[in-house]
């Protein structure tokens, strides 16, 4: 609800706030009001956006294989589609990120990409699901139709690992911007919640066999069956979280405040836009100096926006990050690479390794059924991964007022580590299994803790540079939350690009198993890492 400005109920008011801003600027220039605490349900709402999300990623886990082989995709093939999307996810998401901290649109600043991106997950998910059957019943030519099936699943899938891999960041910096740092951290441990029980959902869901049920023989095909409920949950999720918070837009500052009515003594660059926190046009009938601080940037809004968006300004802004932004990335890098070393490759290790299938043999042979019940049991290992990701998630609050932010982060790392390394060394089915609870506990630590970093960084940053040069505004420097949380989720693209074309290699050389003891040593190393180069904020 947007509550009228001071200056349009009366000159005496709007004169009241300019003076409350001034003696603000004195007491504490630029300390921008703490956005009000948000209720429980909010926070919920906001998470369900990971609940979808994830839930449409176990979808592709589990059925984008089968599908990429009933298409007959070639061998030669299968490193473009896993290498192509995180390869433009890692160039443009830092674009993507400084390009939402400016964005003027109504609906806010990152709703507007949240929007666009769940768009085309959605079309993704068509794509690679539907494509084939829509061939099928297009076109006879039968050397068509596969060339034909194979562009359309390979553009779906690449959509939409494109799609799902951008919107972590737009998701992470509208929880930022709208809440205060407890509910930061709160937010943040809804949205692993969240995302383990979207997982478990999807994997669940996957290990049904629709083709014996009503249901599945109503909608089609196994893989219709599944792009019906992808699309329910995400259509329904997403439109639950675009309406969870409001998020005034940028372009109401310009609206609002003149010039005239803005105090002139703020020490601020005249080409940056303050873009941290909520924006709240009145707070107890006083201007909130976020917006007075903008009001002298009403002239010329476009070109200064232009002016921001320039690749060299965003390449100077990545230069110039603080040393500990450098090691945390350095970190999650390290972590989402032994983490998608062994997720990436479970179902094909489960199969090959513990159930000695073959999924190479003919489809009515008994290694490739072998291999197929494999696959199968490898879904609800991941479902209970997610499980757990979802349980521990809860839990993570009251351990962390134990052993820290340090402590998560380590125990996340090293029981990954373990767990892999004692099923790479015993690969039995129920040892397999039973592991598969501490991958939930490393999938929590990457979605909580280095954003979690992140949000304190950012508040440390502000005080101190406060104190040294009133007047200072993180923007300053160029960056935004956008920006910093999306330089943060490039550092999975950079691991998918790694794991994609390096572990593949691997597996075909020496098979699966390679990938689990890749994945346990990258994890300990981890370790070792965030126990000694990552800063900690009390």
């Amino acid at each position: 609800m947007q509550v009228p400005h001071p200056v349009a109920m009366g000159g005496n008011m709007g004169q009241l706030g300019i003076q409350t801003c001034e003696s603000l600027a004195k007491d504490k220039p630029f300390d921008p009001m703490e956005p009000p605490k948000r209720p429980t349900g909010n926070l919920i709402m906001h998470s369900m956006a990971m609940l979808g999300r994830e839930f449409c990623y176990a979808v592709e886990a589990a059925y984008v294989t089968p599908v990429l082989l009933s298409v007959g995709l070639p061998k030669s093939l299968y490193s473009m589609v896993w290498l192509l999307s995180p390869v433009l996810g890692f160039l443009l998401q830092p674009v993507v990120g400084l390009a939402s901290d400016h964005c003027q649109a109504s609906w806010g600043r990152r709703r507007p990409y949240i929007l666009t991106l769940g768009v085309m997950m959605l079309l993704g998910m068509a794509l690679y699901l539907n494509g084939d059957a829509v061939v099928t019943a297009l076109i006879a030519d039968p050397r068509r139709k596969r060339i034909w099936a194979i562009t359309i699943t390979m553009i779906g899938v690449v959509v939409f690992d494109f799609a799902a891999d951008f919107i972590d960041g737009p998701i992470k910096a509208y929880l930022f911007d709208v809440c205060s740092q407890e509910d930061k951290e709160r937010g943040l441990h809804y949205h692993a919640l969240f995302t383990g029980f979207g997982g478990a959902l999807g994997y669940l869901l996957g290990g049904i066999d629709w083709a014996h049920l009503e249901t599945g023989r109503a909608l089609g095909t196994e893989f219709q069956v599944m792009f019906f409920f992808s699309a329910l949950v995400l259509t329904l999720c997403f439109i639950i979280h675009l309406c969870s918070i409001p998020e005034a837009p940028l372009r109401d500052v310009t609206r609002d405040i003149s010039p005239q009515q803005a105090p002139q003594d703020f020490a601020l660059s005249s080409d940056k836009m303050y873009q941290y926190g909520s924006i709240e046009k009145v707070k107890n009938g006083s201007v909130n100096p976020e917006l007075a601080l903008q009001g002298d940037k009403t002239k010329n809004s476009a070109g200064q926006y232009r002016k921001a968006m320039t690749m060299k300004s965003l390449l100077r802004a990545l230069v110039n990050m603080p040393p500990q932004y450098h090691c945390l990335c350095i970190s999650h890098f390290i972590g989402w690479t032994a983490f998608l070393s062994n997720m990436l490759f479970f179902t094909d290790f489960m199969g090959q390794i513990v159930y000695h299938g073959d999924p190479y043999s003919a489809h009515n042979s008994t290694e490739f059924l072998i291999y197929e019940r494999g696959v199968e049991v490898g879904c609800w290992g991941l479902c209970i991964n997610a499980v757990f990701s979802s349980l521990y998630s809860y839990l993570q609050r009251p351990l962390g007022s134990y052993v820290g932010l340090k402590g998560l982060y380590f125990l996340g790392y090293f029981l990954f580590g373990l767990g892999t390394g004692l099923i790479g060394l015993f690969p039995n089915v129920y040892s397999t299994l039973t592991m598969c609870t501490l991958f939930g506990v490393m999938s929590s630590t990457l979605y909580t803790v280095p954003f979690s970093l992140i949000a304190k960084y950012h508040r440390e940053e502000q005080d101190e540079k406060r104190r040294q040069a009133p007047g200072w505004s993180l923007d300053s420097d160029g960056r935004g939350q956008g920006l910093d949380c999306a330089v943060l989720t490039c550092m999975v693209q950079l691991a998918q690009i790694l794991v994609g074309g390096g572990l593949g290699f691997l597996v075909n050389k020496a098979g699966s198993v390679i990938v689990v003891i890749t994945a346990s040593a990258v994890s300990l190393i981890g370790c070792c890492f965030v126990a000694l180069f990552v800063k900690y904020v009390d």
